[in-house]
C-alpha cells in the first residue's frame, strides 16, 4: 500500500499537495526528502492521530461508516456503501465529509475503490460507530442466530425488560460488558454501575440465548469482575433500526442559544476589566517588591504569601493566582537569590534556609512605562501561550498535596490549545452572542470530540480566565479579544515584511483597545483635605510622580491619592526641593492648591536636612546644637548608641542606613551626606529579579508545525518535488544501457548499434522525453545519465539533467547507448 499511496500523492497537483500540507503541517517538520518520505510520514500513527484530533463529530462518523463498509476480501469501500450506512442525512453532507477525509489523505482512491490509511485502525476505537464485531467472528452459535433474521427478531422481542435495558445500553456503545464470576453477572461497564442480587440475571439470559457472546482478552490476567461479553454487530444494527446504523448523526454543529448583547456594551465592560487586570497585576508586583515572598522547597508560592498578596491587591485568591501566573509567563516576575545577588542558587533547599525569593524582574520597570493597552496585550499574549493552568491552584494532586501558585504541579502541556479552543468558539459566533458554559462545551465536543474528551475542566478554566483578564465580557468575546487570534501581518504578499510603503496591518489590538480605554490624563484635582483625585488613567510620568509625592488610597477609573507628611519627606529624600514641589502641584492640579498643602511642603522642607548623617560607623552633625541635645535626650534613640564628640557632631557604631531609619522612625528628618559634606538625595535602590524571557518569546523559538501559506508553502512543495525527481533520477540505469557500457549482462548484446541510439535521441528531442544515455567520458570511464535532450546538431547532444538543473553536452561519437525512460 505504501507504493500505491506514494503514487497517489505524486499524482496530485501542486495546489492539492499544498492543501494537504496546510491541513497537516506536521508532515513537513522537517521537510521530507521526497514524495515517498512524505507518504510514509502521512501514514504514521502519530500524524494520523493528530489529523483525526482536528476532525468534527460528523466527519468521524463518516469515517466509521467507511471502516464498517469495507469489503473483507479487498479492504476497500465505496462512496455508495458509505451513503447507504449514513442514510439518515443528506447525501451531499456525507460527500462533503468524504471530501474532507480525502483532502487530508486519510482516504484516497476512486469513488468505487476507496482506500483507508492503515494507521486509522490503530489509533481509533476497535468498535467503529460503537458496533461490535460480526457474529461469525465471535461465535458460531451467535452467527447462526444472526443468519436467521426472523429468529433474531423474535429472540430480541422475547427478552425480559431487564435484558432489553442492557441491550439498549450496549447498542449505544461501546458494545462491551462484564459478566460476573458468581451467579449474578454485572451490567455493562459503559454504564459505570454494578448491579446486585438478581440484577445480573438479564445478562445471563442474553448469553444463554446467544444474543451476547462471552469473549476473552488475550494476553491479560483474568478480570476480577468476570469475563467480558460483546454485542454482535448484527444485533446492534437491528436495535438501531430507528436511529440508523451509525446512530444519531449531526451533520452541523449545535447552535448555542445564548443571550445576544450589544457589542458596544461588551467592549465597554471588557475595557473596564482590562484596566482592573493591569492595575491588579501592578499592585501584586509592587507588594512583592516591598516584601518578597520565599520560593517553597518544592517550588511555587506559599498559601500564606498568596493570601497576603491577594489582600494587598484587593483580590480573591484565585484571581491573584491567575495574575501572578500570567505575570510570571510574561517575564515580569521571577526568582532571585535571597542573599541579594542575581547568581543562580546552588544552596540545597534541604538545609531549611530560604534560597530564593519571588521579585519583579527588570522587565517590570519597562512594562510600567507602557500604555495600558500595551501592558494588557503583553499579559494577554503570555496568557494564551503559557503552559500552566491557573484553575488548578488550591486543588490537590494525585498524592493529595495542594497545588500552589507558580508551582510545577500546575504545568499542563495542553493548556494553550484548550485556552485557544475555548475563546475561538466564542469568536466564531455572531458578535455579541453570550452562550452558557455548557453550550460552549457541547459545541467543542462536536467540533473536536477526540481532543475535547476529558478536557472540560481546562476549557472552563480558560473561559473563566478570559473573563478575568477582559478578553471576554458579559459572556461574549470582545472586539479586541478577537484580534488576539488574528495574524497581524499579511505574509502572502510580503513574506519578509520589507516592501516599501506596505500597508499597516488591518487588525491592531493595541489601537482597537486604545480607542476603548479612557485617554491618559496629565493632571490631578487637589482637594482641601489633601486628597489628590486622578480623573482617569495617569500618564506614565504622572504615575511616577504620584508614587513619590502621595500615598494611594483607592484605584479604579478615577484613582485617589493622599498627600501626607511622610510622602513629602519621601519626595525631599529623592531630590525634590520645596520649589520643585510647589511647581509640580501648580502644574499638575486643575484646582487651586490648598494653603494647607503649601504650609506642609514648607514645613517639611524647613525641617528636612536639619540633621546630617555620615559614616564613622556613622556620624550625625548639625549646626543646631539644641537639636543635637534633643536627639541625645530622646530615650527612643538609645539603641543607636549615639555619642557626642563635639558640640555639633554625634557618632554611632551603626551604619548610616540604620541610623537614618532609627531617626526617621522617631520623627526626625535627617539626610545623608557624602565625604565632601554634600547632601545625598537619591531614590532608594529597588531590588529586581534577573530578567526572564517571556513565554511568548520562548514558544516562538521552539520547533513546531509551521503555519505555511503563500511563497513559503510554494517553496516547500517545490523542494519536495525536486527531491522526488532527484530520487527517481538516482535509480539504476536500464540493463541495456549497462550492457552497452561494457558490463556483462546475460542474454543481451554487448553494445547497441550507434544508429539505433541516434534514432532514440532524435525521437526524444521531438517529444521532449527523458532518455538514459550511456557514454564514455574523457578519462575513458563508462557512465550513464538520465537527461532530457534539448538539441542534436554539429556532432553534439545537448541535454538537461533535471536532478541537478544543469545543461550537459555530449559528443555523439562517445555515446554508446540511448534508451527511453520507462517512467516518462
Amino acid at each position: 500500500m505504501a507504493t500505491t499511496f506514494a503514487d497517489h500523492l505524486r499524482s496530485l497537483t501542486d495546489e492539492a499537495l499544498s492543501a494537504l500540507i496546510q491541513l497537516r503541517p506536521d508532515l513537513v517538520v522537517p521537510v521530507p526528502a521526497d514524495i515517498s518520505a512524505l507518504a510514509v510520514r502521512a501514514q504514521s500513527r502519530g500524524s494520523v492521530a493528530r489529523c483525526l484530533d482536528g476532525l468534527d463529530e460528523f466527519t468521524l462518523a463518516v469515517l466509521d461508516a467507511a471502516r464498517l463498509s469495507r469489503a473483507p476480501e479487498t479492504a476497500l469501500t465505496s462512496v455508495g456503501a458509505i451513503l447507504e450506512l449514513a442514510c439518515d442525512v443528506e447525501p451531499e453532507d456525507v460527500r462533503v465529509a468524504i471530501d474532507r477525509l480525502r483532502v487530508r489523505f486519510l482516504m484516497f482512491g476512486g469513488d468505487d475503490a476507496l482506500h483507508l490509511v492503515g494507521a486509522i485502525d490503530e489509533v481509533t476505537s476497535p468498535y467503529p460507530a460503537g458496533l461490535g464485531r460480526p457474529a461469525d467472528f465471535l461465535d458460531p452459535q451467535a452467527a447462526a442466530l444472526c443468519a436467521d433474521k426472523a429468529k433474531l427478531r423474535r429472540t430480541v422481542l422475547a427478552a425480559p425488560p431487564g435484558a432489553r435495558a442492557v441491550l439498549d445500553r450496549l447498542t449505544a456503545g461501546p458494545p462491551i460488558g462484564a459478566l460476573g464470576r458468581d451467579s449474578h453477572p454485572t451490567a455493562p461497564p459503559a454504564t459505570q454501575k454494578r448491579t446486585k442480587g438478581t440484577a445480573g440475571e438479564p445478562v445471563r439470559w442474553l448469553v444463554d440465548n446467544h444474543v451476547l457472546v462471552p469473549i476473552s482478552e488475550a494476553g491479560r490476567a483474568p478480570r476480577p469482575d468476570g469475563e467480558l461479553v460483546e454485542l454482535p454487530r448484527e444485533v446492534g444494527l437491528l436495535l438501531r433500526r430507528d436511529t440508523g446504523p451509525l446512530g444519531p448523526l449531526r451533520p452541523f454543529p449545535p447552535i448555542p442559544e445564548g443571550t445576544v448583547r450589544d457589542p458596544k456594551s461588551i467592549d465597554s465592560a471588557g475595557a473596564g476589566q482590562v484596566m482592573e487586570a493591569v492595575r491588579s497585576t501592578e499592585a501584586l508586583l509592587e507588594a512583592l517588591a516591598a516584601e518578597p515572598a520565599p520560593v517553597l522547597r518544592a517550588g511555587g508560592l506559599g498559601v500564606r504569601d498568596l493570601k497576603r498578596l491577594a489582600k494587598a491587591a484587593g483580590l480573591d485568591e484565585p484571581g491573584a493566582g491567575l495574575l501572578l501566573e500570567v505575570a510570571y509567563a510574561a517575564g515580569l516576575l521571577g526568582e532571585a537569590d535571597a542573599a541579594g545577588t542575581s547568581r543562580s542558587v546552588t544552596v540545597s533547599r534541604a538545609s531549611g534556609v530560604v534560597d530564593e525569593i519571588f521579585l519583579p524582574t527588570g522587565a517590570y520597570d519597562l512594562w510600567r512605562a507602557l500604555s495600558i493597552a500595551q501592558r494588557w496585550v503583553s499579559l494577554a499574549r503570555a496568557w494564551l501561550a503559557m503552559t500552566r493552568q491557573p484553575g488548578l491552584i488550591g486543588r490537590r494532586d494525585d498524592r493529595d498535596r495542594p497545588i500552589n501558585a507558580l508551582a510545577p504541579d500546575a504545568e499542563r502541556a495542553g493548556a494553550p490549545q484548550a485556552r485557544r479552543e475555548g475563546v475561538l468558539v466564542l469568536a466564531d459566533l455572531k458578535p455579541g452572542t453570550a452562550p452558557q458554559f455548557d453550550e460552549v462545551l457541547g459545541l467543542l465536543a462536536w467540533q473536536t470530540p477526540r481532543r475535547s474528551r476529558g478536557r472540560e475542566a481546562a476549557h472552563r478554566d480558560a473561559l473563566t480566565s478570559a473573563a478575568a483578564l477582559g478578553v471576554t465580557a458579559l459572556g461574549a468575546v470582545t472586539s479586541y479579544g478577537r484580534l488576539l487570534f488574528e495574524d497581524a501581518e499579511d505574509t502572502d504578499g510580503d513574506p519578509l515584511g520589507v516592501r516599501p510603503g506596505a500597508a499597516e496591518p488591518p487588525g491592531d489590538v493595541v489601537r482597537t483597545l486604545d480607542a476603548l480605554l479612557p485617554a491618559p490624563v496629565d493632571h490631578v484635582l487637589v482637594q482641601a483635605d489633601l486628597s489628590v483625585v486622578v480623573p482617569g488613567p495617569p500618564e506614565p510620568e504622572l504615575a511616577a510622580e504620584l508614587d513619590v509625592i502621595a500615598e494611594p488610597e483607592s484605584a479604579g477609573g478615577a484613582s485617589v491619592f493622599r498627600v501626607t507628611a511622610a510622602s513629602m519627606r519621601r519626595a525631599l529624600d529623592v531630590g525634590y526641593t520645596a520649589a520643585d514641589l510647589h511647581s509640580l502641584f501648580r502644574r499638575r492640579s486643575r484646582t487651586p492648591v490648598p494653603q494647607t498643602l503649601t504650609y506642609m511642603i514648607d514645613d517639611a522642607a524647613r525641617r528636612h536636612g536639619g540633621l546630617r548623617a555620615g559614616s564613622a560607623g556613622s556620624y550625625l552633625r548639625s549646626d543646631d546644637e539644641a537639636l543635637l541635645a534633643e536627639v541625645m535626650a530622646d530615650k527612643r534613640l538609645g539603641s543607636l548608641g549615639l555619642r557626642q564628640i563635639a558640640p555639633t557632631v554625634l557618632v554611632s557604631p551603626l551604619q548610616v542606613a540604620r541610623l537614618l531609619g532609627g531617626l526617621r522612625e522617631a520623627g526626625f528628618a535627617p539626610v545623608a551626606e557624602d565625604a565632601g559634606g554634600a547632601a545625598v538625595l537619591a531614590r532608594p535602590k529597588v531590588r529586581r529579579a534577573p530578567t526572564r524571557t517571556s513565554v511568548v518569546s520562548r514558544l516562538a523559538d521552539q520547533a513546531g508545525p509551521p503555519l505555511l501559506a503563500g511563497p513559503r508553502l510554494a517553496g516547500v512543495v517545490e523542494q519536495i518535488r525536486r527531491g522526488d525527481i532527484a530520487t527517481r533520477a538516482a535509480r539504476r540505469a536500464p540493463v541495456s544501457v549497462r550492457a552497452a557500457n561494457g558490463q556483462g549482462v546475460p542474454g543481451l548484446t554487448s553494445v547497441q548499434q550507434h544508429g539505433q541510439a541516434m534514432a532514440v535521441l532524435q525521437q526524444a528531442v521531438r517529444e521532449k522525453a527523458r532518455v538514459w544515455v550511456g557514454y564514455v567520458d574523457s578519462h575513458g570511464a563508462t557512465l550513464s545519465r538520465l537527461v532530457r535532450p534539448v538539441s542534436l546538431s554539429a556532432g553534439y547532444l545537448r541535454a538537461e539533467d533535471e536532478r541537478t538543473e544543469t545543461l550537459h553536452t555530449f559528443a555523439l561519437h562517445r555515446i554508446t547507448a540511448a534508451v527511453p525512460d520507462e517512467e516518462n
